[in-house]
């Protein structure tokens, strides 16, 4: 089937036992009716499969709602739809560990999804994933990106702020400024560096402020000659 646009898949896959965030409990996803046993509640010929899957709200490919940081903040149940999809998408390339308000000079954020590539991904479910070298946004980088109106901030690292200590300045600034952040992407290499539409919806839970997306970019034929 031809199509005049691309989706490309910037998430990870959630299976049994994977770990996500070290420290935390890695999903349990399990049957809650098998396809065996519900054959004995339908007709002859039919079968359903009911899953169960126990987990944190912090796995796989997530986003943070300012609930998550700020008691007195949005939930997902209370973020605005125009704020987690469809939106204008750019990619920032980075090679730098601490990354900076001087990364994004000259760049228009303004209403975009900024979408940090620094390649840790490459280390996804290895020691060296959750160690203390993985790239994060500081203290000004944050601050920049909140003053000049960025919507959404994404990484494809194992956090967006420094382990190194319990302060969390990146979090603390975006979801103070109703900035959600998507963690753990991947694949962003595979995006253009913009003019593409990114989305990740999260499911709608009170009082919940963080879940599990499924995170892509929606490049359309123009973008993709243009990338």
């Amino acid at each position: 089937m031809a199509r005049d646009f691309k989706l490309i898949d910037v998430c990870h896959s959630v299976e049994d036992g994977m770990v996500t965030y070290k420290g935390l409990p890695p999903p349990v996803i399990t049957d809650h009716l098998s396809r065996e046993e519900s054959r004995s509640r339908y007709a002859p010929g039919t079968e359903f499969y009911i899953g169960k899957i126990e987990m944190v709200a912090n796995t796989g490919t997530y986003l943070d709602s300012p609930f998550h940081r700020y008691d007195g903040g949005r939930d997902l149940a209370g973020l605005d739809l125009y704020s987690v999809a469809n939106l204008d998408g750019i990619v920032v390339r980075c090679s730098e560990r601490e990354i900076g308000a001087e990364v994004f000079s000259g760049l228009d954020v303004k209403d975009k999804a900024v979408l940090l590539h620094t390649g840790w991904d490459r280390h996804w479910r290895t020691e060296e994933y959750s160690s203390g070298n993985h790239p994060f946004l500081t203290e000004d980088g944050a601050t920049y990106l909140a003053k000049n109106g960025a919507a959404l901030v994404g990484i494809d690292s194992f956090n967006i702020d420094s382990t190194a200590d319990g302060n969390r300045h990146a979090h603390s600034i975006l979801l103070g400024h109703d900035i959600p952040i998507v963690e753990h992407l991947c694949g962003l290499a595979d995006l253009p560096d913009s003019n593409f539409k990114f989305f990740a919806v999260p499911v709608k839970v009170k009082r919940f402020g963080t879940f599990p997306v499924r995170a892509f970019g929606l490049v359309t034929r123009t973008g993709i000659q243009g990338g």
